[in-house]
């Protein structure tokens, strides 16, 4: 190869002149600048049409250019694609001259599945070969594999799905000669995109944008994965913000179409690789709209007041929440007496033996607001070990009412733990059945109660859900069993969490408080401050001197704030707080009503 061509931004000026294209422009230079000398494993995330895919299968025909031994292996989430990929090589090797002495000879392999190279020494591998992402690759080796836009909503959208693609992407290691690279190509499609998670194993990641981003976005992308030639351009110029970073490609004009087409959600994470805002509405319930704090069996405040100020974060429990919702809040003000609870429900929700769990929840209620106090799961399906400590945590919990997912062997569950509570702890025990997509009726029945902050979480059983529920359970899994880890990732696709069950009993316990959640609570407490008030004065009554006597009444208001009140015969109406006593009638008023009566005898 001519030296000059040994810079591959040279010889990527070279494809794109016998293409008839112009010239790369400053942000293909710099992608093609990190195929050439990044890291062995890296992630290169650019905004759509930047052409990273062509550049990349430039970058191939150029390493086989160096060193025709070389094996690559292309993946792509479908096979057609990654034929694609294969055929543009093959094009380019057959038209640009100093790529023909690659062309394969008439005993070599030669088609879109996979090619050789002319100088290639024979070898059960091809020089370059395309694979559908889940197509049987174990067995190929590869010097570099090329991982072409493996992750699509199509096969990313649940949590099966992901696990799939996660499962297979770890058969690259297998397939890779030693000091092999692998490069991704990509777009995030969510927080919990596979490449989002690939630097925790080890790889680099580089990120093109195609507007500038304003110092918000820029803690979004980080220091470390925002490509460097985009901060010096920004700290050259801090009034390119908002702007394009490729004129060439796209214009500022361009772009905005496109954003207005896409809708905002779309444009961030096709665009501008930023998955927070798509996520955000993705996943509807924030655990940031929780209110945390230490719960009693008996008794809860009348009003909790939730705010999300800095002197509410509680650092010391563990979040598990996705980035922009990663943070519990305790209540900024307990308004109010504490009292007892109106009542208190457990929902179950069955299951055999297997991954899935029995998990139960209880949940409390007072003044409109519901108070999850007690959360237990069991993996042993219907033990009698299970079934008891069920019955004993109703019990500990004061529960009046049970109720029990009957989906589940068709009742059978409740026929077998109905016996221990009438033994142990006798309550109405009610099964109900759902027809509605799970998914939808979690999020339905738990987001507008949490977008109002009338759910209260015990700060003891997120720590059990974090530090204990799961200990027993390897690292990798653990994570998916526990409450708040279900509650930030669902989403109302079906299947999208791998195990939903402590999130459906807690779904279940707060649909049954639904109908009483219309309740105003500031109404509540003024009621109870009247009655407390009637009480005050029934005393005041009985205890009148002089044989003078209190008598009251109560109008018809269902809220007992007007009141009539009887003095020495005299009427006196009230319905404000400043006239809640009778006013004594004064010595000179009732001299003067002697004086009159003197003068009229």
């Amino acid at each position: 190869m001519p030296e000059k061509l040994t810079d591959f931004r040279v010889f990527l000026t070279l494809v794109w002149r016998h293409l008839n294209l112009p010239d790369p422009t400053p942000i293909q230079l710099d992608i093609a600048l990190y195929l050439q000398h990044g890291p062995r494993r890296k992630i290169i995330e650019a905004f759509r049409g930047v052409g990273k895919s062509w550049i990349t299968a430039a970058y191939v025909v150029w390493r086989l250019r160096q060193n025709p031994n070389l094996k690559f292996m292309v993946l792509s989430a479908s096979k057609d694609r990654a034929d694609n990929f294969t055929t543009f090589c093959l094009r380019l090797i057959n038209e640009i001259p100093t790529l023909q002495c690659l062309i394969p000879r008439a005993d070599q392999r030669c088609s879109k599945l996979s090619f050789d190279v002319g100088p290639a020494r024979a070898d059960h591998a091809p020089s370059v070969t395309s694979k559908g992402i889940f197509s049987q690759i174990t067995g190929g080796r590869a010097d570099e594999i090329i991982a072409d836009d493996i992750e699509v909503p199509n096969n990313s959208f649940t949590q099966a799905m992901r696990d799939k693609l996660s499962e297979a992407v770890k058969e690259f290691d297998a397939i890779l000669k030693p000091g092999g690279t692998i490069t991704y190509l990509g777009t995030p499609q969510t927080e919990q995109s596979l490449y989002n998670a690939l630097p925790d194993r080890g790889y680099a990641m580089r990120v093109w944008p195609a507007r500038y981003p304003s110092e918000d976005q820029l803690i979004n992308y980080g220091s470390e994965r925002l490509a460097p030639f985009i901060i010096k351009r920004l700290e050259d110029e801090p009034a390119l913000v908002g702007r394009t970073t490729d004129p060439r490609r796209f214009s500022d004009d361009d772009l905005l179409e496109r954003e207005l087409s896409y809708g905002r959600s779309g444009f961030q994470l096709q665009f501008m690789l930023d998955t927070r805002l798509s996520d955000m509405e993705k996943y509807p319930l924030k655990l940031g709209d929780l209110i945390v704090m230490s719960c009693s069996a008996t008794d809860a405040p009348e009003k909790p007041i939730w705010a999300a100020g800095t002197t509410n974060i509680l650092n010391d429990v563990p979040c598990v929440g996705l980035n922009g919702d990663s943070r519990y809040y305790g209540p900024a003000f307990l308004h109010g007496t504490w009292l007892p609870y109106t009542g208190s429900v457990m929902a179950i929700d069955p299951a055999g033996r297997g991954k899935d769990e029995t998990a139960v929840c209880v949940v409390k209620m007072l003044n409109g607001y519901l108070y999850v106090t007690a959360m237990r799961a069991y993996q042993d399906g219907y033990s009698e070990a299970t079934l008891s400590s069920i019955v004993q945590l109703a019990k500990q919990q004061s529960v009046n009412h049970v109720i029990v997912e009957a989906n589940f062997g068709d009742g059978m569950f409740t026929k077998l733990i109905n016996p221990y509570f009438t033994k142990t702890h006798p309550c109405r025990i009610e099964e109900v059945k759902h027809s509605k997509q799970k998914e939808a009726r979690i999020i339905d029945t738990l987001e507008p109660v949490m977008n109002q902050h009338k759910l209260v979480i015990d700060k003891n059983l997120i720590l059990w859900d974090y530090n204990l529920s799961t200990k027993n359970l390897p690292p990798e899994t653990a994570l998916k069993y526990q409450l708040m880890y279900q509650m930030s990732r669902i989403t109302r696709d079906k299947g999208s969490l791998a195990h939903d069950d402590r999130l459906d009993s807690l779904a279940m316990a707060v649909g049954y408080w639904v109908e009483q959640m219309g309740q105003d609570v500031d109404k509540r407490m003024a009621l109870r401050q009247d009655l407390l008030m009637l009480e005050e004065l029934k005393a005041w009554e009985g205890n009148a001197k002089g044989g003078t006597g209190v008598k009251i009444g109560i109008t018809n208001n269902p809220t007992l704030s007007e009141m009539i009140f009887t003095f020495h015969g005299t009427v006196v109406k009230t319905n404000d707080d400043t006239s809640r006593y009778p006013r004594k009638k004064s010595r000179n008023w009732m001299g003067d009503r002697g004086r009159r009566k003197g003068r009229k005898e």
